[in-house]
């Protein structure tokens, strides 16, 4: 993967792996509400990023995962959770499942920096969604993720 991003010194990483975790400064609903609000118009309801915590917190033998959030000092500048997938193979063992970066702070390379951190801390091949015209496609293209498959849904 080429580095593109600038150096950022005081950038900061704090990997959460359960809600015991979560710094004193960043209550779990202040993260709840940063990836509903800074992911629009992609974003997903509120209670769908609870449910994902909650998969990604979980102590079962099918799912865990970890929410990475980089900040200056106690200013969230970005966030990304990553899941297990508790599969391998034909399916990657790790979905990335939400990365954003505070608006103010786009432009920085600190989304890139989110990502090749997280890429680092887990074992195995990592997966995501992204819509088409989702200009974060770029980014994820620059930073070698591929085009494999064509996600088709019924939905009910």
């Amino acid at each position: 993967m080429a580095d593109n991003t600038q150096n950022l010194p005081e950038l900061q990483f704090t990997k959460i792996c359960a809600n015991s975790e979560f710094p004193g400064w960043l209550p779990r609903q202040t993260i709840v509400d940063f990836f509903h609000n800074t992911m629009k118009p992609y974003e997903d309801k509120p209670a769908d990023i609870e449910a994902a915590l909650d998969y990604a917190f979980s102590d079962s033998e099918y799912a865990g995962g970890f929410l990475m959030v980089t900040h200056r000092g106690e200013q969230l500048a970005g966030a990304l959770l990553m899941l297990n997938s508790g599969m391998g193979g034909y399916i990657p063992e790790n979905i990335l499942l939400f990365v954003t970066v505070n608006p103010e702070m786009r432009g920085q390379g600190i989304g890139a920096q989110l990502i090749k951190r997280c890429i680092a801390e887990c074992e195995g091949d990592v997966k995501l969604h992204v819509d088409f015209d989702n200009p974060a496609k770029r980014l994820y293209e620059r930073l070698d993720f591929k085009h494999c498959y064509a996600e088709m849904r019924y939905k009910r």
